[in-house]
């Protein structure tokens, strides 16, 4: 059996991966949403701004692939200071040197480093003694990243999208992330023998869970890389700001609901739901005529594009053993990096048609729902004929 090492809880507070991820998500966030902004004033063509996100992501899904290895060989701390150093330099790089081939490059060594920063991070926290405590961990996770992310956004308001300034200050909050693992030391899980989910394990895990994964990252990869763009064609630098912190907000404010629903609700009956919120908050966003029917629609994106994906990691991880839990956890980020690789690109040929990326995100979140729909009656029918085949056989017993 192929082996690789991993890691138990030995001194590892949760302090150090939250505080760290909480700074992170704040300068990325901020990031994210100034780069689409950022290219007309450095003479770059807005059509760029769909590549930069799939070629960040196509590093990120690299960074998946790879970044385990790195972790194994030097434990948590330093791969989290090194891949937090590997973000800060390509950021300080972009600063300066603003041509297409410089950014895309930038960003996609970033995405390779960010999937590291993940990976870490998750795997920390993950390394609980009790299913009650890696609950609440994944709880402050969960509202670390998105809280960060949603602060972040109002940076565009504070700071602007003009010259280097804005991002040396997207560094430098970068920067201050590496401190927490170079501070506490001490605190950091040990190594273990793990073994790797294999192709079989995989086949067997719900179709719905990978569907849901891919989804998210069909539609979160969009909100980030070109949303931004789509609201700075009809509200001005601020407001865009402030409207991308209300859709993350959104994704932070259902988190605890989710918890709540995820052990009463079928997942994919769950992820079905949300899908019909997407569709409700497109159809709001498209029909209102006050800003309050905007602001209502785009909380309401925010609320069902962040569901799909920790919605679709616990319906992966139902019936996996604790040892392999990570390795499904890095399976479905796989299969969110696919979906954030090809959305960008595919919206980004529609964002020239009238709503355009609206209409994407509809059909996204269309196809998604008659899926699960399908998928949950064809399982209820194979449940049904798996128990009548049960009673057939103590009859004729």
């Amino acid at each position: 059996m192929q082996q690789n090492s991993v890691l138990t809880p030995h001194r590892n507070s949760p302090l150090v991966p939250v505080i760290s991820l909480s700074l992170f998500a704040i300068a990325s966030g901020f990031l994210m949403s100034l780069i689409p902004l950022a290219l007309d004033e450095r003479g770059m063509s807005l059509n760029l701004a769909s590549w930069l996100a799939s070629v960040f992501y196509a590093g990120v899904l690299g960074g998946a692939l790879s970044n385990t290895k790195v972790i194994y060989k030097f434990g948590h701390l330093n791969a989290l200071v090194a891949f937090l150093l590997v973000i800060v330099s390509t950021i300080c790089i972009m600063a300066f040197f603003s041509t297409p081939v410089v950014w895309l490059g930038s960003r996609f060594i970033a995405g390779i480093a960010v999937a590291g920063v993940f990976v870490v991070i998750e795997s920390w926290l993950l390394m609980a003694e009790t299913e009650k405590a890696r609950a609440r961990r994944l709880g402050l996770y969960m509202i670390a990243l998105y809280g960060g992310a949603a602060l972040s956004q109002l940076g565009i308001g504070l700071f602007g999208t003009v010259g280097a300034i804005p991002m040396m200050i997207v560094a430098g909050v970068m920067s201050t992330a590496i401190l927490p693992p170079l501070v506490f030391r001490n605190d950091s899980p040990k190594k273990i023998v793990h073994p790797r989910i294999k192709l079989r394990e995989m086949n067997k895990l719900p179709s719905a869970a990978y569907i849901g994964c891919i989804v998210s990252g069909l539609v979160l990869g969009v909100i980030y890389g070109l949303l931004p763009l789509e609201l700075e064609s009809k509200f001005s630098h601020d407001q865009v700001g402030t409207l991308m912190a209300l859709v993350i907000l959104g994704g932070m404010s259902v988190q605890p609901l989710i918890s709540w629903l995820n052990v009463r609700v079928e997942k994919a009956l769950l992820m079905a739901i949300f899908c019909f919120t997407g569709l409700l908050s497109i159809a709001m966003i498209e029909i209102a005529t006050m800003t309050g029917g905007t602001i209502a629609g785009l909380f309401l994106l925010g609320v069902s594009a962040f569901a799909l994906y920790p919605i679709a990691i616990t319906l992966a991880c139902m019936k996996v053993c604790e040892s392999k839990i990570i390795s499904v956890t890095e399976l479905m980020l796989l299969s969110y990096c696919i979906g954030s690789v090809i959305g960008p690109v595919v919206a980004g040929h529609v964002m020239g048609a009238q709503e355009g990326l609206m209409i994407y995100f509809a059909v996204c979140f269309a196809a998604t729902l008659i899926y699960m729909l399908i998928s949950i009656k064809y399982s209820r029918r194979r449940t049904l004929l798996s128990h009548s085949s049960v009673d057939s056989k103590s009859q004729y017993d």
